[in-house]
Parts: C-alpha cells; structure tokens; sequence
C-alpha cells in the first residue's frame, strides 16, 4: 500500500503502510510522499508534520532490487528526503522501531526524532556496494558529525536506541508506553507557535547548518515578524495571560 496521508488541524501526519516488509519504499512511493509534501506546503494552517510507520518497524528504506530507479534525476529517492527536509511545517520522524538503510536519512531530514527504546538503527550501504548520495553524505555529517557518519556509512555498525540518541540521531528516547504522550506533546508545543517564525527559523537554521544560508533572507523574514499581527498579539496575550491565537499575518 502506498504511504497515507491525513490532515487535522494544524497537523499532518504521513504513515507508511508496508507493514510484511518493514515499510520498505518502492519506487511509486517517491512521487507520492512528494506530492504530499507539496500539498502541506500549500496549506497555510499546517505547523507541524509527523512521519511514521505502521507494525513493528518505522521503515527498511528502499527496495535494494530496485535501487537503479532511485537514482534517476527528476525522481530520486534522494531528492524525495530533500523535499521532506526543506517540507515548511516542522516535521517529526515516530520512531517506534527499526530504522535502516535510506530511511535513516528520511528521519535525519525531519525536525525532530523521537524513539522508543525498542528502536535500532544501521546503514548497509557499503556492504550492499551502493554508494550513498550527496545530500545524505550532507545530511549525516552535518547532523551526527564526521566521525559518526564514518563510523556509521564504513562500519555498517547496527546502533542501539541508547546509542542513537548519544551520537545525536535520537533527539528524545522514551519508553515504548510514552511514544505517544511524548509525540502528542512536542506536537502541540510547536502547533501553538507563531507560523511566521517557526517556519522561518526552521527554514534557516538548517541552512545555516549547511552553510549555505542568506543573511538578507533572514533580515527579511525578521522584518516581518517584527510588523505582523502575530507579534502584536503576542505581547497581548502575554500581557493578559492568556494563550495567544496566532493566524500567521
């Protein structure tokens, strides 16, 4: 079954639904979780995105039989990772479970990873002889750091939930009975932000990561904060200790 997309409120959540084969992605998943992607970009009221599988794993990455066909460029499976790294809304990976292979960089494109300790993580890449693309090479060292992306893409070492969240895969590590209450959280703490700096400040800390941001971009998008709507009712609801209602002007 393709991955499944549903909307409510200012939350999207995008589940992958091959549970008989750990989520694994084909190659007509990849316009699809860009075309969802795409749709959340176009919703206004859309703050946060949680991506997650169904069954036992969150997902096996893609079908090694078919791996030519990631590669194309137009459509690749590399090229889809961006799209939900550069997604507007702050995006969440669910990790209730096994992580592997180009999934781990679907996840290390989100936002946010929260895992249980039930997770566990490895990239086979050398031992499959795939050579991995730039953009995930990008993504692990200026995520996890030189000598984890080493350790992780030469070794194919298999990393405990414990292990992924000291080297900085994991940003939180529950116990499988709080995934949810933590997830639910973290969710509503971001839906309740201010649109324009969320998504901003998003937008350029990942850039400043990559170093490749735009210091007029970031004046700009200060400017407007500092004359929106959002930011007058702020200092209101602050003043008047309440929760502020923000509409994103």
């Amino acid at each position: 079954m393709i991955p499944e997309l549903n909307i409510q409120d200012h939350i999207a959540t995008i589940t992958l639904r091959r549970p008989q084969v750990a989520n694994r992605l084909a190659p007509e998943d990849l316009p699809v979780l860009v075309s969802y992607v795409e749709r959340i970009n176009a919703l206004d009221d859309v703050r946060v995105l949680l991506l997650q599988g169904g069954g036992k794993y969150f997902c096996s990455g893609y079908d090694i039989s078919d791996v030519k066909n990631s590669q194309q460029k137009g459509s690749s499976f590399g090229e889809m990772v961006d799209v939900i790294e550069q997604c507007r809304a702050v995006t969440i990976a669910v990790i209730h479970g096994g992580v592997y292979g180009g999934a781990t960089d679907m996840a290390l494109a989100c936002d946010f990873r929260i895992g249980t300790t039930a997770a566990e993580m490895f990239m086979p890449a050398a031992r499959l002889g795939l050579h991995f693309y730039e953009a995930g090479l990008e993504r692990y060292v200026t995520r996890l750091g030189l000598d984890t992306a080493k350790r992780l893409f030469l070794t194919c070492e298999r990393l405990t939930a414990q292990e992924m969240k000291t080297c900085g895969f994991l940003t939180h590590l529950v116990e499988p009975d709080v995934l949810q209450t933590t997830v639910s959280g973290l969710t509503e703490t971001l839906s309740a932000m201010a649109p324009l700096p969320l998504f901003g400040m998003k937008k350029h800390l990942n850039l400043i990561a990559r170093g490749s941001h735009d210091s007029d971009a970031i004046a700009r998008d200060v400017f407007q904060t500092v004359h929106s709507e959002d930011l007058k009712e702020g200092g209101t609801a602050w003043r008047e200790k309440r929760k502020p209602v923000f509409k994103g002007r």
